[in-house]
């Protein structure tokens, strides 16, 4: 069965850049909550609209939208290699949703892989990063710079932009939240036998080689 792994971690944790290179090594295919939403945005979807209120009031898209869009995707039969969940289960309401999904598909979640990390590290990791506007590969002002100085490794663009909410009051902020709603899947996932805790505040070339094992061992 085709393994069905979540990237668990607070803001600044890596965990679109790790999925992305899941996605490499393995051929997995990334569910990332910000792309999922995006798209749907675009599209015009009954839910994408519901999320672009959502996201206009500056607010979280609900855990019917996320979950009606992530149900949406996995409908295209495209995972035979395996998915890699970046950004969704949020919640326990999710979490128990996301079950009840993949129950119905005949599956279940393989590993929920938690980056370990210290806040006040990920407050200057955050507030560092910023992306290619062209293709939206990310990077930040220690951790990954572009190797030719403004321009893209990926798709060559040299238009760059930083989000407006990584800023260190606002980063805290978003840690507190994700403490009291995400973290404690952790305890969920726990119970489940299906943790994995790895370290995160190293390189992400030494993060990528501790996610490869634990993938390369779940998935055997």
């Amino acid at each position: 069965m085709a393994p069905v792994l979540i990237l668990l971690g607070p803001p600044g944790a890596g965990k679109g850049t790790q999925a992305r290179m899941l996605e490499e090594d393995f051929g997995l295919i990334q569910l990332s909550t910000g792309d999922l939403l995006r798209a749907a945005v675009a599209a015009g979807t009954e839910a994408g609209l519901m999320a672009k209120a959502a996201m206009d009031a500056g607010q979280l898209a609900s855990d019917d939208t996320v979950l009606t869009i992530l149900k949406d995707r996995m409908a295209v039969s495209d995972f035979e290699k395996g998915i890699v969940l970046d950004g969704v289960p949020r919640t326990a309401a999710q979490a128990a949703a996301l079950d009840h999904l993949l129950a119905e598909r005949g599956q279940k979640v393989t590993a929920a892989i938690s980056l370990e990390v210290d806040d006040e590290a990920m407050i200057a990791r955050v507030s560092g990063r910023y992306t290619c506007g062209g293709c939206g590969e990310g990077y930040h002002d220690e951790f990954k710079q572009p190797a030719k100085a403004g321009v893209c490794d990926k798709c060559g663009g040299t238009a760059f932009k930083r989000r407006a909410d990584d800023t260190a009051e606002t980063v805290r902020e978003r840690l507190t939240a994700y403490h009291a709603q995400t973290a404690p899947l952790i305890a969920h996932y726990d119970r489940l036998s299906v943790l994995e805790r790895v370290p995160a505040m190293g390189s992400i070339a030494s993060i990528r080689a501790r996610l490869a094992e634990v993938v390369g061992r779940v998935s055997a």
